[in-house]
């Protein structure tokens, strides 16, 4: 058998994703953000005595300094997600490449698929996206791909479920 060399899938991910991408980071952004305004005004000199003076007198600085390290992020990863997710359905296998600073390769016979699911968030709807699910019997779980349009989606997750039909074989 000759060995194939890896290739990047076909496919992109709608652009829409980096919309849906942006929309997840910034509602972490404003938890993070959020979260570390409600703790500087939560410190005072009578509780916080333990901590030295100029941190209690300079808390105000930590959401700016939480901000400032998570800005770059909110900014780079739904680009940078975008570049690197992609899909393909190619004959009997689909695989995809996702991940953002870690890098994941997923091939899935389609023989081996037992269930396929179509799912939509809350930020997906808005945004006419959707994510496919596939499932199998396999360890490693179930494989997604993130960021579709609704429609190719629907039409994806309707081929795989028909094609696992048709090449499913004694081992599933």
């Amino acid at each position: 058998m000759v060995p194939v060399p890896l290739r990047v899938p076909a496919h992109r991910v709608s652009p829409r994703a980096i919309a849906l991408w942006l929309l997840r980071a910034l509602a972490g952004f404003v938890l993070l953000v959020g979260g570390a305004a409600l703790l500087a005004s939560w410190i005072d000199d009578a509780r916080w005595s333990w901590l030295p003076s100029w941190a209690v007198s300079n808390i105000w600085w930590l959401p700016v300094v939480v901000a400032a390290v998570e800005l770059p992020f909110l900014v780079v990863e739904p680009l940078w997600r975008y570049a690197v997710h992609r899909w393909e359905l190619a004959g009997d296998v689909v695989y995809a490449r996702s991940g953002w600073f870690s890098r994941q390769w997923v091939f899935v016979p389609v023989s081996r698929i037992q269930t396929v699911d179509k799912e939509q968030g809350w930020f997906e709807r808005v945004l006419g996206l959707a994510t496919v699910e596939i499932r199998t019997a396999s360890y490693a779980g179930s494989s997604s791909i993130q960021g579709l349009d609704a429609g190719v989606a629907d039409h994806l997750a309707h081929d795989l479920a028909h094609r696992a039909h048709q090449l499913r074989d004694d081992a599933t």
